[in-house]
């Protein structure tokens, strides 16, 4: 039985001028895939802390982060040529302020802006396509969301 990590998630989003839901994607630095910025858990950070710090170094978003995760999803992780684990990743919605020109990966990966559901057409993991799949109608309604909205504004 592989051996289970746990890692941290932050979900990027922003409303566009016509009021439609946006969600921040990066690609992975080995296969170039969607994903959400992630990584494991910090020693002495609040696990939503450290989702903030990954979307700093992986996509240059700056914003307001939820303490509350909105979900979780679940991938094998490579470690590696033939070993893996099986990752549990805990999911943070985090309101975008500002977008970094220059930030830490900005070699190493692309960022994007999706709707929920061309996101989740382009994510491997078909837990994280049905997290984003329930924000594609009526994001407002989804009470995480709802209370960040409130501290951003």
């Amino acid at each position: 039985m592989p051996k289970v990590g746990e890692q941290i998630a932050a979900l990027p989003m922003r409303w566009d001028d016509d009021g439609n839901l946006k969600v921040l994607m990066v690609t992975s630095r080995d296969t170039g895939r969607w994903v959400m910025p992630k990584g494991w858990e910090m020693d002495g950070k609040k696990p939503w802390a450290a989702a903030e710090i990954e979307a700093l170094e992986e996509a240059g978003a700056k914003g307001f982060i939820s303490h509350d995760c909105i979900g979780s999803y679940s991938y094998k992780k490579k470690l590696g040529q033939k070993h893996w684990i099986l990752c549990e990743v805990r999911v943070y919605p985090m309101i975008v302020e500002k977008l970094k020109r220059n930030w830490k990966e900005r070699h190493q990966r692309k960022r994007k802006w999706f709707t929920p559901k061309a996101a989740a057409k382009r994510v491997k993991e078909s837990e994280l396509a049905d997290l984003l799949m329930t924000l594609a109608s009526k994001p407002k309604k989804e009470p995480i969301i709802r209370e960040l909205l409130k501290k951003a504004s």
